[in-house]
């Protein structure tokens, strides 16, 4: 499987409007950051992992022309406020889109996109096909496997995903030692680390970076980094030897 990091901000994205920090005006490419969203790519399926606003963008950047399914985290608008923008593959594929969420995440898409989901639709507007998916069980897309791993958002349930080898923990506080166990032996992981100070609902790079020793893969990728992270060229230079940033547009075959 190939997987793309479409993007590894927070909901501002980086750089931040009106801001002049050293990162935010750097010229490095890997430090603009585009809200947190994986491209998953095997011989059967094409799929996405969130839909935040930068969705059209980060589509024309990889040049995709088709996807079979997105799947989505939780309900915040930078995982979820691009499903609109998923008429193109509509009207390419000939199909609705399959939407893989849980049933309160299914509930803001028909009350953040009504117009969608009305009984008369408005015409041209997103077709979309609402798949129920919950903690307990796997579910399958083409040849890929998904094991969701529920974490806490401070007090909000978010899903992870385990696909085989590999994982992605995004917008994670905490997660029980129940859900923990769900990645025994995981080859790679992709875990979210705000920056360095504590913060109410995401973990900081020192807890990133405590999580990973835990959980002990082989190597590990950090995402949805703020501005406040500090330059890429700089920080990741300080990281454990199997602990690196991610970085938007980065592929890895896993």
């Amino acid at each position: 499987m190939k997987v793309t990091f479409l993007g590894t901000g927070t909901s501002q994205g980086v750089p931040v409007i009106g801001c002049d920090c050293e990162v935010c005006s750097s010229a490095d490419p890997k430090d603009k950051r585009l809200r947190p969203a994986l491209l998953l790519e095997s011989e059967e399926a094409r799929v996405v992992i969130d839909c935040g606003p930068d969705f059209r963008q980060q589509m024309l950047r990889e040049g995709v022309r088709g996807i079979d399914a997105i799947v989505l985290t939780h309900e915040h608008n930078d995982h979820i406020i691009g499903i609109d923008d998923v008429r193109p593959f509509n009207f390419m594929q000939k199909r609705d889109m399959a939407v893989y969420a849980t049933r309160a995440v299914m509930k803001e898409l028909q009350n953040r996109f009504a117009y969608a989901f009305a009984a008369e639709r408005y015409p041209g507007s997103p077709m979309i096909d609402l798949l129920p998916i919950d903690k307990s069980s796997r579910f399958q897309i083409g040849d890929i496997d998904f094991q969701p791993i529920e974490v806490m958002h401070g007090k909000l349930p978010v899903l992870g995903f385990r696909m085989g080898d590999f994982a992605y923990l995004t917008d994670m506080k905490t997660i029980t030692s129940e859900e923990a166990a769900k990645l025994s032996g995981v080859d790679m992981l992709v875990v979210n680390a705000l920056h360095h100070t504590p913060h109410h609902s995401h973990l900081s790079l020192n807890e990133a970076l405590a999580f990973i020793e835990e959980i002990n893969p082989r190597q590990a990728y950090l995402t949805h980094m703020s501005h406040r992270m500090g330059c890429h060229r700089e920080v990741s230079s300080q990281l454990p030897a199997n602990v690196a940033f991610a970085w938007d547009g980065l592929s890895l075959e896993c």
